[in-house]
């Protein structure tokens, strides 16, 4: 697979698909950013998106500020996340001091990052001790629907990252990662499915017809299969993969 930092089509489409990405991506679950960031005190979210992993970490009772480079997600960003600062910029150019914080995450987000200028910068940013802290929530696919779910949409670039045995990839000033992973449940609606998928960058970029279909598979795939048809709320299960990666 390509690098996928370097697909600027995908990585730069979601913009135009904020309010779907605001409906259907799910936030993390308090406990794995609270191992993720251990006790930093301030944190810089890098490609922070509307918020999700933002919301997080101000119910943790952390100093945060966000950095987001599409000015369309950054909107959604400050009416989601109100008080909260978010800055232009991205995981190559982060634009705060030396030694600015304690901890630097990037939810769903280090795979669009090249990552030896992305570690060279977060290098620069963190104080003494400080950590690197990489997230993504994945679909759970021992589950049948979800399985088939993955069948329609493929697997986001993401996760490919997120589920591969190997930690992702990094270089100086850090020299190890560790892992952690949850399984959890998330509500949503058959609308809220249909918004995730959306969201997702293959479908943003994707020729209207095959979008067109894509969607329509999953409006199917929710009315027909026996776990899913005719419920209004569905347990949709998680699995969020968190790395701490340090010097």
């Amino acid at each position: 697979m390509t690098d996928s930092w370097q697909n600027r089509t995908l990585a730069d489409s979601f913009g135009t698909a904020a309010s779907a990405y605001e409906q259907g991506r799910p936030e993390y679950p308090d406990e794995a950013i609270a191992w993720l960031i251990g006790d930093a005190a301030r944190v810089v979210d890098v490609g922070a998106g509307t918020g999700k992993l933002t919301r997080v970490l101000v119910r943790l009772g952390r100093d945060v500020v966000a950095v987001e480079p599409d000015a369309g997600m950054r909107t959604l960003f400050e009416a989601a996340v109100p008080g909260v600062k978010v800055l232009n910029g991205s995981g190559e150019r982060i634009p705060l001091p030396d030694a600015s914080c304690d901890a630097i995450t990037l939810g769903q987000a280090w795979h669009w990052v090249d990552p030896i200028a992305g570690s060279l910068e977060a290098g620069r940013m963190l104080a003494d001790g400080g950590v690197l802290g990489l997230v993504w929530n994945t679909k759970d696919q021992s589950v049948d629907w979800v399985r088939r779910l993955a069948e329609i949409t493929g697997d986001a670039v993401g996760e490919i990252m997120a589920n591969s045995p190997e930690p992702p990839p990094y270089g100086p000033p850090f020299t190890s990662a560790e892992a952690r992973v949850w399984t959890w449940l998330r509500q949503m609606t058959p609308g809220d499915i249909v918004a995730m998928v959306a969201s997702r960058s293959a479908t943003i970029t994707a020729p209207d017809a095959e979008r067109a279909a894509v969607l329509a598979s999953v409006q199917h795939l929710l009315t027909t299969h026996p776990d899913l048809a005719g419920r209004d709320v569905i347990d949709v299960p998680y699995v969020t993969v968190a790395w701490r990666v340090t010097r």
